[in-house]
């Protein structure tokens, strides 16, 4: 109640005075003509695959704490979050494949940092569409201060928090105060439209066996009404028990309207428009399933681009957000940092780990034991020692061994 005092005294119940923005619409952005438009957007497939590519890639890397010296850390308070649970409802993978999820889905990711005598005891994701920011526009535009209000729809209470206290993860583009992201579906609110559309479009034509529309032929008029129960009639025939053959009066006939989708480029026009989808995420096209121009090499380069392209860029907005929100102004100085380890979504075949980490051995970067725990092996006697090559020389001492025996020679 202190916090709540104290913020209703520095920002008046005015527009004029506070700028509040509010994310609670933008879940319903397309769900009010889901009947015109195929349902909600998570209900699109590629939009949906785009979701769980991103959500499932953050969620499936370890987090660790490094210090200067890119040793781990394991004592620290909050590691016990990340490596066992953030909450009792959730496990470290779900908490943030759920962040990343929201981040894409709404355009922004919140949790609250609970925290009791100075230690970190939970850390509890809050749904975005009942967050609003309330912006203090009486203040200097370099100090204007900013709260985050929750409203718990469960019990009717709203809470009240200041930055520190809420881990904020946002979509690259923003409002115009920067303090708000934007999801994508709402940036391709007539893309997704018409995706959905299609998709309609082919739901009901299954759900007409596959066949075209047809026209009635008769001889003389018939009202509105005879008419209409005619084409009623005609239509229980064709779907009574899935039958091909119907009955006509005489003088009727029924000519069809030839349908194909392949003079229309429905195809075509389904995938490039799947594909427009993707692009807006950062996903390739193998993660879609669409292989018609990869192969074994492209698809390998494919993920290490996504790797660099996409995934790069989401990883650092949650290092940077961790950082400066679970660490202390002395811990940043002394070089502590959260890094994901990517290794996961890097790692290779069996043939290429095996080169790779018989490189890094033999040049003395790993040591043995550090390659066997790469491959979940663990460690054996005396394999902490770093080898090399004994024929390596310092890079000052290139040539010493002609030196010595030409000096050798002349005595």
């Amino acid at each position: 109640m202190k916090l709540l005092d104290k913020i209703k005294k520095k920002i008046r119940n005015s527009s004029d005075s506070a700028d509040v923005i509010s994310l609670s619409t933008i879940n319903e952005l397309f769900f009010n003509n889901q009947a015109n438009t195929g349902g909600p957007d998570i209900s699109e497939i590629t939009y949906f695959t785009c979701l769980k590519t991103l959500a499932e890639s953050i969620g499936k890397m370890p987090l660790y704490l490094m210090d200067e010296n890119k040793n781990r850390i394991m004592d620290h308070d909050v590691m016990q979050l990340f490596n066992v649970q953030p909450n009792q409802y959730m496990t470290p993978i779900q908490f943030f494949t759920y962040l990343e999820y929201c981040r894409n889905h709404y355009g922004n990711a919140y949790a609250y940092i609970a925290m009791n005598g100075g230690k970190f005891i939970g850390i509890y994701p809050l749904d975005p569409r009942r967050i609003e920011i309330w912006v203090n526009n009486t203040e200097e535009f370099t100090r204007r201060s900013f709260y985050y209000r929750y409203m718990d729809e469960r019990n009717g209470n709203s809470y009240w928090f200041l930055p520190d206290e809420i881990i904020h993860v946002k979509s690259w583009i923003t409002g115009d105060s920067g303090l708000s992201g934007k999801s994508v579906r709402e940036i391709l609110a007539t893309n997704m439209a018409g995706s959905k559309a299609s998709q309609k479009f082919l739901n009901d034509l299954y759900q007409k066996g596959l066949t075209a529309n047809a026209v009635v032929k008769y001889v003389g008029d018939l009202s509105k009404e005879k008419q209409s129960l005619l084409l009623s009639r005609i239509e229980e025939q064709a779907r009574e028990n899935g039958r091909r053959i119907i009955t006509l009066p005489i003088g009727f006939d029924i000519q069809t309207l030839d349908l194909k989708l392949t003079d229309s480029q429905f195809y075509e026009l389904k995938k490039y428009n799947a594909l427009q989808i993707a692009a807006a995420f950062g996903i390739k096209p193998n993660n879609l399933n669409d292989y018609s121009k990869s192969s074994y090499a492209n698809s390998s380069a494919q993920n290490l681009s996504f790797y660099v392209d996409t995934l790069l860029y989401n990883i650092t907005l949650y290092e940077q957000e961790l950082n400066r929100k679970l660490l202390t102004r002395k811990e940043q100085n002394n070089g502590l940092e959260f890094k994901f380890n990517v290794k996961v979504i890097l790692r290779g075949d069996p043939t290429q780990q095996a080169d790779v980490l018989q490189k890094l051995v033999s040049t003395s970067i790993y040591s043995p034991n550090d390659a066997r725990r790469q491959l979940d092996i663990p460690p054996t006697k005396g394999g902490d020692v770093h080898i090399v090559n004994g024929s390596y020389v310092a890079l000052q001492d290139i040539g010493i061994a002609y030196r010595e025996n030409k000096g050798g020679e002349n005595s």
